[in-house]
């Protein structure tokens, strides 16, 4: 079976190395693809919103399946663009339709969609250039701290939260009236604060049935003790310590199925991963975000625990019958640490030679963000690599994976030295 795999993170080069392991594959397409993807794949210089260019390489290649990693082909309805046309609609894309993808292509209609469901989440109103004065007002009746999200998708930047009201307000007002997000900041969602520990849940549906996949908990500040500035994520850990029995209960009950069954009754084609952000309040799990995607760090640690065929899982999700497989997971903690550039999330220089990779022994390497120069790999973005390890437990899974890092080797390399820091 020959697959393309869209996408250029370590998301992909972690969903690469898993659909590899299944005999089935026997020829895997990454566009564009990294250093890493291009070791053990075929990279294609492809733009993942190029379905004019994918269609052409799907039919020149005879590709059998496509999985969709990032949001935005998502978003732009590559599922609906490969189902509409005669050409190429036999083969399944891995992903939502353009509109399920709206649950994370427009907080609004994430937010409409939980309230409708009855499905756990924070209070809030939305607000354009036209209402920004009622948003002001709408500030004064919370509580601090502020939360803001800009409707649209902001690269995973479009989140404030913010102490102060009178900055809260002036804040509103640069994202709506002087697009501070571009056009993905022309609606904010002002959202109650919800104070707890955070945790991510992936399920995998065919639309119908579905799959809780391991859970983990990623670690977005650049800086050590969760300080500075958000980041796309700095490492991740799964399964996560505190996600127990009665957790996972509540969290498939009040969240998972009413989820399933919302796009179901709603009429919504949804065959793909829905990565649910969950907070902890007070031992009662809340929807912070729905992702239409997996997410990255996280990718990193679930897919190494997946024990199944990842193929026949996405077999069965284009077939609808995912009932019909088991899903085995391993039980050991895997951890991921993402070693970044210097200066990242902001300015960053790339191009960077990149040393000590061959001398990694007992953990995996995912590129992030590098590339082929020269038949030198280098730098080729803010987040660069992830050393993923397992381990008995977290804390020997995290231990393994820095005296790895310690191998590595580029110009301003950086990486958080504290993560699973705040579990027991």
């Amino acid at each position: 079976m020959t697959i393309l795999l869209l996408g250029s993170g370590g998301r992909e080069h972690a969903l690469a190395y898993k659909l590899l392991q299944s005999p089935t594959c026997k020829n895997l397409l990454v566009a564009p693809g990294n250093a890493g993807t291009a070791n053990i794949a075929t990279n294609v210089a492809i733009n993942p919103t190029d379905f004019e260019a994918i269609k052409s390489l799907v039919i020149k290649e005879s590709i059998e399946m496509v999985v969709v990693g990032p949001e935005d082909p998502l978003v732009h309805g590559i599922y609906d663009f490969f189902k509409s046309d005669t050409q190429i609609s036999h083969v399944p894309v891995i992903g939502p339709s353009k509109l399920g993808a709206q649950l994370e292509g427009s907080k609004e209609f994430a937010k409409e969609f939980l309230v409708k469901h009855q499905i756990p989440t924070a209070a809030y109103a939305s607000f354009t250039a036209e209402t920004v004065e009622q948003g002001c007002q709408f500030l004064t009746t919370l509580q601090p701290p502020f939360v803001l999200k800009a409707d649209g998708l902001a690269a995973g930047k479009g989140v404030l939260i913010l102490q102060d009201l009178q900055e809260a307000q002036t804040e509103l007002r640069n994202m709506l009236v002087n697009a501070k997000f571009g056009v993905a900041s022309s609606k904010v969602v002002i959202e109650e604060f919800l104070d707890g520990i955070e945790l991510s849940c992936f399920v995998l549906t065919d639309g119908k049935n579905y799959k809780l996949l391991p859970t983990a908990k990623d670690y977005k500040r650049i800086g050590e003790g969760d300080t500075g500035l958000n980041t796309g994520g700095m490492g991740a850990v799964s399964p996560v310590p505190f996600a127990d029995a009665v957790l996972m209960e509540k969290i498939e009950t009040r969240i998972v199925k009413p989820t399933v069954a919302g796009l179901q009754k709603d009429g919504i084609e949804y065959k793909g991963f829905v990565f649910i952000g969950l907070i902890i309040v007070k031992g009662e799990p809340m929807v912070i975000e729905y992702n239409v995607r997996m997410g990255d760090p996280e990718t990193e640690v679930v897919m190494p625990r997946i024990q199944s065929d990842l193929v026949a899982l996405f077999q069965a999700v284009a077939a609808q019958k995912l009932d019909e497989v088991t899903l085995t997971i391993d039980p050991r903690s895997a951890t991921t640490i993402m070693v970044v550039s210097g200066g990242y999330p902001e300015d960053y220089d790339k191009g960077f030679a990149i040393s000590g990779i061959e001398n990694i022994t007992d953990s995996l390497v995912f590129h992030a963000g590098t590339k082929l120069e020269n038949g030198q790999v280098v730098t080729n973005g803010g987040r660069v690599l992830a050393v993923t390890s397992f381990g008995d437990s977290f804390q020997e899974a995290i231990k393994k994976s820095y005296q790895n890092i310690d191998k590595l080797h580029f110009d301003k390399m950086y990486f958080r030295k504290d993560i699973g820091f705040d579990l027991a």
